[in-house]
């Protein structure tokens, strides 16, 4: 057993636990001295470096993490995230397809996936990753809004109606926000007690 790399990774964890990303960053970072193929240490690493928008190194260390274990969908879902966030769609559309493709429950991979899709102009399969998004968290306002805004986009307007209806029973304020910018007055009804 590799003491030093665990001593060095608790260290990290309480750090992250405490908050201290920087001071988390530095441990994990001797954690990797003594075990440099520790594709998970790779991947807090990039973690923790894309949260302090720090893309370019994260990506080094996000792609190692996946190059070490490719079967690490929430990896490949933080290397999407990564890449989404330096507006590289198409590379993120990719690594998003491989984290669901590895966990086709990871909720938050089929909504980047779905968001990257709807900014290339692919509506249709846009909405098929939203409803994946939407499927297991029926309590997910964002992924039911855009849900619904992907259904305007390709003139289903009955589901539109069925998501409005929906997120009517647990987040009023979106469903008003989608009658809003879908522009569908006829649900307007549904909404109408509530203050601007």
């Amino acid at each position: 057993m590799n003491l030093e790399f665990w001593r060095h990774t608790l260290r990290a964890r309480v750090f992250q636990w405490l908050r201290r990303p920087d001071a988390a960053l530095a441990a994990y970072r001797d954690a990797l001295a003594f075990a440099p193929r520790s594709a998970r240490t790779h991947h807090q690493i990039g973690f923790l470096l894309a949260a302090a928008k720090r893309y370019d190194e994260a990506e080094v260390h996000l792609l190692e993490a996946v190059q070490l274990e490719p079967s690490n969908a929430v990896a490949w879902f933080n290397l999407g995230y990564l890449r989404d966030q330096r507006q590289e769609t198409r590379r993120a559309i990719a690594a998003f397809r491989e984290a669901v493709r590895l966990d086709p429950k990871l909720d938050r991979a089929w909504f980047g996936l779905g968001r990257c899709l709807a900014a290339e102009g692919e509506h249709a399969e846009a909405v098929r990753a939203f409803e994946n998004a939407a499927k297991d968290h029926p309590m997910n306002g964002i992924a039911w809004y855009h849900l619904g805004m992907a259904y305007h986009i390709v003139n289903a307007h009955d589901k539109v109606t069925s998501v409005v209806e929906h997120l009517n029973r647990f987040d009023r304020k979106r469903a008003r926000q989608l009658i809003q910018d879908t522009g569908r007055e006829d649900l307007r009804h549904l909404v109408a007690d509530l203050r601007v």
